[in-house]
């Protein structure tokens, strides 16, 4: 080679070596001279043998004919510089795979992230943001939203994830062993929606949790870059040692240089492996200060995302909008109508209208188990499904009991009596709903006048629907006030449509006239149009007022020729429902309503419509 090493003396093991050095198999790398090692000789011994004086090598060189600038090569074998790489040629070729996703998920899970994610601008924002002073949090979202989203979620252990995945992985780790995570993931799980939106419920709570793991996620980086560095090393010692074997003889010896390279680069690798060590133990004890802290923001932020889904959940529910339905709808559509639902004017009842048609789902279920049909009047027996209140009441007093069951043994009790219905070819159902400025006021509990009207309005919309029967509401106050909304038995109900009915609010004073005439008249046409008669109207007003004989004469026409129903319901007006009141003329079956807080109130209301 023309070159001496560069370490003489030095064995090949150096004091990195394993399993043995070249010194074991009695050779010596990079000591000029050759020999003189093997006879325990310093050169300058040799040389004086020679004739020469010490420290004069080039002479004696001569005296044995060979030239200065080609002194005896020292070699290393090839075998055992592989051997000593062997540990980092592992490495370089086949690196652990380190995952980014805390959350282990398959291509359909990553194509409904990403379709989600680019459907709700929320999500977007929210990522920019909290990239803005973090790294890597559009994968911290994505596990949070796969947490929540898949049905059985699996999380990766630590060590398969990237060193600077490790926060998030600490952050999803605590999401997912918090106690209510559960109970958020039975409204979330499957429906990508909820899962978006619990991962929005949960804002706060991770800028929370970054900010805590700040300084851990700044040693987590260090200590990736130790792992690449480590990684680098390794090639190095691969490629160092490919080199030595392309300048190695037959023999598979190596010259001293290349042997050098490779072992300089296993140097290197163990360094870079040293200072990774020490830098993922920094990183973790850094995060293993900050996991309580994020402990205690996680178990707060799946509770309260757990309350933002259930609420929005029952809110939907109690507006009647169905799981199917809620799939079929498209994301932003979806956001706008929660939006809608939890700021709109009745907002704040909507616990109200799912009692409501909680109750109405429950009296149609009596409808059909006991076949009862319109309902015709009083009767006695022993039926207590069909048992009047006022003989309920004997039982809440002791000494009436025993009158209860003698009345109840001999068939005695009053039930109410009914005459059995076919439910084709019924008419419409229309509720006539007051909005005048005094349905405003409020009852017990705060519920106005207006929500309890609405409230059973919406049943019977529900009602309308199971029967398959056409349902319009019809919005009133002064004459010249009035509203129609129609929703045809054909046609699904427009979500959009309930709400503007619900929504909308006239004020005003009252008149009975005016949308009873629009009521006879639409019944009217549908007679006409499809020969169905006998529909239902069901009039809901806090007031009283009058009408002409003209009219009235008009309208028992009407009701004797079409065969409809009409159900009065006065709010907190006794008096409109007294007898020989307007409202009890123009009713076949009049009740006041003073309890607002009380939905079973309006009960037998569904069970004869």
């Amino acid at each position: 080679m023309g070159e001496t090493g560069a370490r003489p003396n030095a064995t090949w093991g150096g004091p990195h070596a394993t399993g043995g050095g070249p010194d074991e198999l009695g050779e010596t790398v990079s000591r000029p001279g050759g020999a003189a090692g093997e006879s325990g000789e310093t050169p300058g011994g040799a040389a004086r043998e020679l004739g020469e004086t010490p420290g004069r090598p080039g002479e004696a060189a001569r005296e044995l004919g060979e030239t200065v600038s080609k002194p005896r090569e020292a070699s290393a074998g090839l075998g055992e510089l592989a051997s000593l790489a062997g540990k980092w040629l592992g490495l370089s070729a086949a690196a652990p795979e380190r995952h980014t996703a805390a959350v282990v998920g398959d291509r359909f899970d990553r194509i409904t992230w990403r379709d989600t994610y680019e459907q709700s601008a929320g999500l977007r924002d929210l990522a920019e943001e909290l990239g803005r002073r973090d790294d890597h949090t559009t994968d911290l979202l994505t596990d949070a939203f796969l947490a929540a989203y898949k049905v059985a979620p699996r999380l990766r252990e630590r060590a398969e994830m990237d060193p600077s995945r490790l926060v998030n992985h600490q952050v999803i780790t605590s999401l997912m062993e918090s106690p209510a995570f559960a109970e958020l993931r039975r409204e979330t799980a499957g429906d990508p929606y909820a899962a978006a939106m619990a991962v929005l419920a949960q804002a706060a709570a991770l800028r929370r949790m970054l900010e805590r793991s700040r300084d851990a996620q700044g040693r987590a980086e260090q200590s990736r870059k130790a792992q690449q560095g480590i990684e680098g090393a390794a090639t190095a010692v691969s490629e160092a040692l490919q080199q030595a074997a392309d300048a190695a003889n037959e023999d598979g010896a190596v010259p001293a240089r290349a042997a050098d390279a490779v072992q300089q680069a296993i140097e290197a690798a163990e360094a870079a492996e040293t200072a990774e060590r020490r830098a993922a133990q920094d990183a973790a004890q850094v995060l293993a200060a900050a996991t309580p802290g994020i402990r205690a923001a996680a178990r707060n932020a799946a509770a309260k995302a757990a309350e933002a889904v259930r609420q929005e959940a029952a809110l939907m529910r109690a507006w009647g909008v169905g799981p199917g339905e809620l799939e079929r709808m498209p994301f932003d559509e979806r956001a706008r109508l929660a939006e809608r639902l939890r700021t709109g004017r009745l907002a704040q009842w909507a616990e109200l209208i799912g009692r409501f048609r909680q109750m109405a789902d429950g009296e149609r279920a009596r409808k059909v188990e006991n076949a009862t049909g319109e309902l015709v009047g009083v009767t006695l027996g022993n039926d207590l499904s069909r048992v009047i209140p006022s003989e309920l009441a004997n039982l809440g007093l002791p000494e009436l009991r025993a009158v209860f069951a003698a009345r109840y043994a001999a068939g005695e009790l009053m039930l109410y009596d009914s005459q059995g219905e076919q439910s084709t070819g019924r008419g419409a159902i229309i509720a006539c709903v007051d909005t005048s400025h005094s349905m405003y006021v409020e009852g017990p509990g705060g519920v106005t006048r207006e929500a309890w009207a609405k409230a059973c309005a919406l049943a019977l919309l529900d009602q309308a629907r199971h029967a398959g029967r056409d349902f319009i509401g019809i919005l009133f106050s002064s004459a010249d006030k009035i509203q129609v909304f129609r929703f045809p038995a054909e046609r699904p109900a427009d979500i959009y449509g309930v709400l503007d009915f619900a929504e909308t609010f006239l004020g005003g004073g009252t008149s009975y006239q005016a949308p009873l005439t629009v009521a006879k008249d639409l019944l009217g046409e549908e007679f006409n149009d499809a020969a169905r008669t006998r529909g239902d109207i069901v009039m809901i007003t806090d007031d009283e007022c009058g009408v002409t004989e003209e009219w009235m004469r008009g309208w028992n026409d009407a009701k004797h020729l079409l065969g409809f129903r009409v159900f009065g319901m006065a709010i907190g007006a006794p008096r409109a429902a007294e007898a020989g009141s307007v409202l009890e003329a123009l009713c076949d079956n009049l009740r006041s309503i003073d309890d607002l807080m009380d939905v079973h109130a309006a009960a037998d209301l569904f069970r004869v419509i």
